[in-house]
């Protein structure tokens, strides 16, 4: 660093309000403090922010509209399988019900795993077992990276008990995985299993998980998006198993074999034949068991829901369970989500607002050309191929047009339990996912649904969705100054186009296929601006723990690109650049607790959000000058060091 003076992320702890602290030495503190100074995390929740406040809001809507719609004060509106959405979430609400029943309705199911015998046996009954519980490793079907017209099998390993496989390392994972051994054999134990049995259950299930964690990928790792993309022929696939006979499971669950399987986690492969074998079978069985009885017992009583909740709070800080209607909104709008999505966006979402969204789209993506067009690293050859995936961007905004098909096969049996139901829905999801292989890539499908505060980019389909939830203040208003919504909506606009142009999306064109389209000087160049965004963030402070730069350098190449193009399209139309910033700001405010802050940063490839605001606009000219910022304040950063890439 240059001189004293050069701090990353500005001065100031941003876990700690200072109503004092000026923009020129803590933009983030000097717009939030006095929110954060007052802000109480509800009891039942792990956060409290911006973010939160819009999630609470659509949450609230929801659970009225389905209120109504439930006990027939409203008609329901001619939306297709709404109405076994609201079947469900009245099943999902009738704790009456769910109380007398029990742990009966898992009986059946838990009595297949506790009676497997030997590793033969559940070799033959996998396929079976598939749709009860977890399997010591995980497949599914998705666009092939190379060819998205098409669809391919992809092969993973299974998910550990810890957050991440860091989580191991850490000092509390002792602490942790106690919790976790008590809270499952308490489950068995009010499931009827007795009590040495399920200790010895549970004792197998965390040492294979022990073997687990050391094979299967971090969060770091899975952050680089294309290095999963690692094909084998089903013949050198299969080869990597003695024991367990996959060419028989896969027969049993596909439609056809297919020709070739992604192979997701290498290293998880090399090591399947060590991990499932017979020697290691009570261990699997206790695996699977373990993972089933955590897993179920939100479906059932309100006492299996309360003991299921200590691991939960220790890896969150929740203090209090989450109470019973949001639940069941929870639950139904799990498997109804795009249904509900649409209802909602149908309801709170007008036309009025989505025209002026998708103006302001398409004058980003006009910013985006230009800065592109204008770019001073990049070689003409890279900025054509680049102008020409910025251009074929496809846009989704508010909720689609028409509901994807699996919502019709989804049946909702008032008669059967809640948790029946969801098993129910599962083994059609799963069906219907693997039924793809045979299917030509949908192209229109959305990933997120209406209802949903986020936004995304999906670097197979190259397109970005806006549902309708986050269409709103202080993200964005029809009644806000332009420089507001900018700094909101429009910072993440950018933020979102921007990702076709990260560390993983740029390795991708504009059909969505996995295909270099840069020289090799530009690429070596865009890698070194990759490296110097990492840099900048790794090691940073936040509360109990510290960034890893690597992991989170995708979303944080798109809010730097996403902050800069905002600030440019707000210069075109005037707009106030204070009020830019200070919105920018106060969309990122956040109060989290501090088992909360920890787990985020194991598992989640975004930076948390208080620490999104200062880098990103200290690596802006613009802010600079917007408030006068001077050497000697904290938020200055020398120009070498700020990180411009896009």
């Amino acid at each position: 660093m240059k001189n004293n003076f050069t701090i990353r992320g500005g001065a100031g702890d941003l876990t700690q309000p200072n109503t004092a602290t000026r923009p020129q030495d803590n933009l983030y503190l000097a717009v939030n403090s006095a929110w954060q100074k007052d802000a109480v995390i509800p009891a039942d929740r792990t956060e409290i922010g911006v973010n939160t406040e819009i999630d609470i809001r659509i949450e609230k809507r929801m659970m009225a509209d389905l209120d109504n719609l439930a006990a027939g004060k409203e008609a329901l509106p001619k939306i297709p399988d709404l109405e076994k959405g609201v079947n469900l979430y009245k099943l999902a609400l009738d704790f009456e019900r769910r109380n007398h029943e029990g742990a009966e309705p898992i009986k059946a199911d838990l009595k297949q795993l506790t009676e497997l015998t030997d590793f033969t046996q559940f070799n033959q009954t996998a396929s079976a077992l598939n749709v009860i519980t977890s399997l010591p490793f995980s497949f599914d079907v998705e666009a092939d990276m190379k060819n998205t017209a098409e669809h391919v099998f992809e092969f993973g390993g299974p998910s550990t008990f810890l957050p991440d496989t860091t989580s191991y390392q850490q000092e509390d994972a002792e602490k942790l995985l106690g919790i976790l051994e008590k809270q499952s054999i308490n489950l068995l134990k009010m499931a009827g299993i007795d009590e040495q049995e399920a200790g010895e259950y549970v004792k197998n299930a965390l040492a294979f998980d022990q073997k687990i964690a050391k094979v299967v990928k971090s969060t770091e790792e899975w952050a680089d998006y294309p290095a999963a993309y690692n094909p084998y022929s089903l013949e050198d696939f299969l080869a990597k198993f003695k024991s367990f006979n996959m060419k028989e499971f896969l027969s049993q669950i596909l439609p056809v074999l297919p020709a070739k399987v992604i192979v997701l986690e290498p290293r998880f492969l090399d090591h399947a034949e060590e991990l499932i074998n017979p020697t290691n079978f009570e261990e699997i069985k206790g695996w699977m068991i373990t993972k089933f009885i955590n897993n179920v017992a939100s479906s059932l009583s309100q006492n299996f829901r309360e003991a299921a909740f200590p691991y939960h709070q220790a890896i969150s800080g929740q203090a209090e369970l989450t109470p019973q209607k949001r639940h069941a909104y929870y639950v139904a709008n799990n498997s109804f989500s795009e249904v509900f999505g649409v209802y909602y966006g149908k309801k709170y979402f007008g036309e009025e607002a989505k025209a002026d969204v998708t103006d302001m789209i398409q004058r980003m993506i006009n910013v985006y050309e230009e800065r592109i067009r204008t770019n001073t690293w990049l070689s003409e050859a890279t900025k054509e191929k680049a102008i020409v995936k910025l251009r074929a961007l496809v846009l989704k905004i508010g909720y689609p047009e028409k509901i994807e098909a699996i919502y019709d096969l989804i049946q909702v049996n008032p008669s059967q339990s809640l948790y029946e139901n969801e098993k129910n829905i599962a083994q059609v999801a799963e069906k219907y996912n693997l039924n793809q292989l045979t299917k030509p890539v949908d192209r229109s499908v959305w990933v997120m649904p209406g209802n949903m505060n986020n936004a995304c980019y999906d670097p197979q389909r190259n397109d970005i969705t806006f549902p309708a939830g986050i269409l709103q203040a202080p993200f964005y208003d029809l009644n806000q100054s332009r420089g507001t919504n900018y700094g909101g909506i429009g910072a993440t606009i950018a933020h979102e186009i921007s990702h076709a142009f990260d560390n993983n999306g740029a390795k991708f064109d504009e059909h969505g296929n996995m295909t270099n389209w840069w020289t090799d000087e530009d690429f070596k160049e865009f890698n070194q601006r990759t490296q110097a965004a990492i840099d900048i963030y790794d090691g940073l402070n936040y509360g109990p723990a510290k960034l890893n730069g690597k992991q989170v350098v995708a979303e944080n190449i798109a809010d730097l690109g996403g902050l800069s193009c905002a600030i440019q399209a707000n210069k075109s139309e005037d707009g106030s650049m204070t009020e830019l910033f200070e919105n920018y700001a106060r969309s990122w405010a956040q109060k989290q607790r501090p088992e909360a802050i920890k787990t985020e940063i194991a598992v989640d490839v975004h930076a948390p959000q208080p620490t999104r605001v200062n880098i990103p606009s200290q690596c802006q000219d613009e802010f600079f000058e917007t408030f006068d910022v001077k050497e000697t304040d904290g938020m200055w950063l020398d120009p070498e060091q700020r990180v411009k890439i896009w």
